[in-house]
């Protein structure tokens, strides 16, 4: 259980609790809130540091770096405000879903388990979209890594920090702070939009929208916004009143569909509403009437579930993170019978993807020590339909974690001076349609956190965009291309490093469960650029074009070892010449290079890989790592012109 101290007048920030990592071999800085004028004396590892809470109410104080070693305590004003704290790397991880989602809701939970480690800590800001930054968050407190407690971290940064945990062999820390669905202007402070050519009459508009009295526009805000929930909010179970529930029912004329999976690729188009899913399970004789445990992974959004026409779980919108959580429901003793049992699930969906996610391992029943896997084919129903095409959008102003800095101010100005080694970052999604004002926003957003924090250039990585959706048969123009490029435009940008996901996506989800590979990709670039780890950490990275001859030759650095997955052709290269249109072109690996020619393109004056929203990508170095996405033009694009 988190230690909570309570000091009268003094507040001390919520990153300092028990469990706490703090930054190891650089100056710690302990900070809080408190009546101005306050007296405030810190007590860490023998050593004392006093102040004086300011004017505006806060105060700080720094001790000494230290190296890792045994745990230690904090006390503020002779209370002790956190326990067992150690010294270690600490890393910010932020974003939006894929950095969100956690590893409960992954394939790879059961892979992770054996490997938990209590040297692996992380704490997680709870959701919080402002007008003006704030001084303290709430959230988990440190939570210290076990079998049963990973499941709740980000997949991404338990994934990273295990590496490096093992790696360095010193506890690590993850700051977990990060909103689905969010664009990097969210999460960007207001005076740094203010003052952004490519953001500022965007920034205007708003400012605009707010007007003089910011509290009417919070209040209006507020009453559309619940005006829309209620719109969007189920109307009632009329599956149930129908017996849909019941193990007497016949479905025999629903739809098949496999599980894990979501609504939309059972019916194919986007689709939200209210849907059931049946499945039959074999209960044993012995174990017939047996209390037992059902699992169903992770639903989206909200779920009622039945076994043999009896409800035996709900989950609903007053489970934070719903969409991710993962449903385990008791099956109350007498429930059961021997033979044949059916389950029921119904799911409403009230916007976005929806379904039983999976993973594919948690969908089981288990009674009398038996494991009964439920990951099979099901039956499924339409229950009613909610077009999502016309219904309104969710309403824009304060509150809206769209609404730019909102997220800067809830969930980062908080963690301000924290001491930190790195950050990384999982976004851009939410930005593909403005990917040419992401070249200037994404850095503008880097440098003003480092600025924030104080601590110099620290180390800033992310992890270009996966691969997502449908393949284009021919070559096209494409704004989650752009988004790519402009991510790695960014490594122009000192001490940042860039982890692709080109290869290891889901063309039919664009939550990837493969959170193991991002987030050991991630920490292959810290160990090396940061840590100074001799590894090869990038796979090819294009850096020169020789055209002649009807031929493109393209050369790269991180190129050892040349090769392609299948032993085929290299795939998803294309050429062009000086008017502009691109044809598929034959790639062979000659001398560590690549070849490219096409019969369309007698003079080629460009070319271009893995230019799509969803490529197919074969391309790889001595170590495995895929190439990443480029082109040689710099013609205008589909977003230039989106500000």
């Amino acid at each position: 259980m988190m230690h909570v101290a309570l000091i009268p007048d003094v507040k001390v920030n919520s990153l300092f609790v028990d469990n706490a990592v703090l930054q190891r071999d650089r100056p710690i800085p302990v900070f809080g809130t408190g009546l101005p004028g306050k007296a405030i004396e810190v007590k860490f590892a023998g050593s004392v540091q006093k102040t004086v809470v300011d004017a505006s109410g806060r105060w700080l104080v720094k001790f000494p770096a230290r190296k890792a070693g045994a745990p230690l305590e904090i006390a503020v004003n002779g209370e002790t405000v956190a326990r067992n704290v150690v010294m270690g790397e600490v890393w910010i991880a932020s974003g939006q879903s894929n950095m969100e989602w956690p590893l409960a809701a992954t394939n790879q939970l059961t892979m992770a388990q054996p490997l938990a480690n209590p040297d692996i800590r992380c704490l997680t800001v709870t959701k919080s979209s402002i007008q003006q930054p704030a001084s303290d968050f709430t959230g988990t407190g440190w939570v210290q890594g076990s079998a049963g407690t990973i499941g709740g971290f980000t997949a991404v940064g338990y994934w990273f920090a295990q590496r490096l945990q093992r790696e360095l062999g010193v506890p690590v820390g993850i700051i977990h702070t990060s909103w689905g669905g969010t664009p990097a202007e969210s999460w960007t402070s207001q005076s740094v939009l203010k003052n952004l050519p490519s953001y500022a009459d965007r920034y205007k508009e708003y400012e605009r929208y707010l007007g003089t009295d910011f509290q009417s526009a919070q209040a209006e805000y507020q009453k559309k916004l619940a005006e829309y929930n209620r719109a969007r909010m189920d109307s009632g179970n009329d599956g149930e009143r129908n017996g849909w529930q019941n193990a007497g029912f016949s479905d025999s004329s629903w739809k098949t569909a496999s599980l894990p999976g979501t609504v939309e690729g059972i019916v194919g188009r986007n689709i939200d509403g209210a849907f059931w899913f049946r499945t039959t399970v074999n209960v044993s004789a012995s174990d017939a009437g047996a209390a037992a445990e059902l699992t169903l992974g992770a639903i989206d959004d909200f779920d009622v579930t039945y076994i043999n026409g009896q409800k035996v779980g709900t989950t609903g919108q007053e489970v934070p993170n719903h969409w991710q959580h993962s449903r385990k429901y008791a099956v109350p003793a007498g429930v059961l019978k021997a033979g044949e049992n059916v389950i029921a699930v119904r799911v409403y969906d009230w916007s976005g993807g929806g379904g039983l996610t999976g993973p594919a391992d948690s969908l089981a029943l288990t009674v009398g020590g038996q494991k009964l896997n439920l990951a099979k084919d099901w039956k499924f129903m339409v229950e009613r339909e909610i077009n999502p095409i016309p219904a309104p959008a969710q309403p824009f102003g304060p509150g809206n974690p769209w609404a730019p800095a909102s997220l800067y101010n809830g969930m980062i100005a908080p963690l301000v001076p924290y001491g930190v080694r790195g950050a990384i970052w999982y976004q851009g999604e939410s930005n593909a349609d403005r990917a040419f004002q992401y070249r200037s926003l994404f850095r503008s957003m880097i440098e003003d956190w480092r600025n924030r924090f104080g601590q110099g250039d620290f180390p800033f990585l992310f992890v270009q965009l996966a691969n997502f959706q449908s393949r284009s048969l021919t070559p096209t123009e494409s704004g989650w291309a752009e988004l790519r490029e402009a991510q790695a435009m960014t490594l122009s940008l000192k001490n940042t490093g860039m982890a692709t996901a080109i290869d290891i996506g889901d063309s039919k989800d664009i939550h990837p469960l493969n959170k193991r590979d991002v987030g050991y990709r991630l920490a292959g670039v810290a160990l090396a650029q940061t840590y100074r780890k001799k590894l090869e950490y990038y796979g090819p990275m294009f850096s020169k074009m020789e055209a002649k001859a009807g031929t493109v030759t393209l050369r790269f650095s991180h190129a050892a070892g040349l090769r392609t997955t299948d032993g085929k052709a290299p795939k998803s290269f294309s050429i062009a010449g000086a008017d502009r249109k691109f044809y598929w072109a034959d790639a062979t690996i000659q001398d560590n290079a690549i070849v490219l020619r096409s019969s369309s393109v007698p003079n080629p004056v460009a070319a271009r890989y893995a230019w799509d929203m969803d490529p197919e990508v074969n391309l790889v170095n001595a170590s495995g790592l895929p190439a990443f996405p480029f082109r040689t033009d710099n013609w205008p694009g589909l977003t230039d012109k989106a500000r």
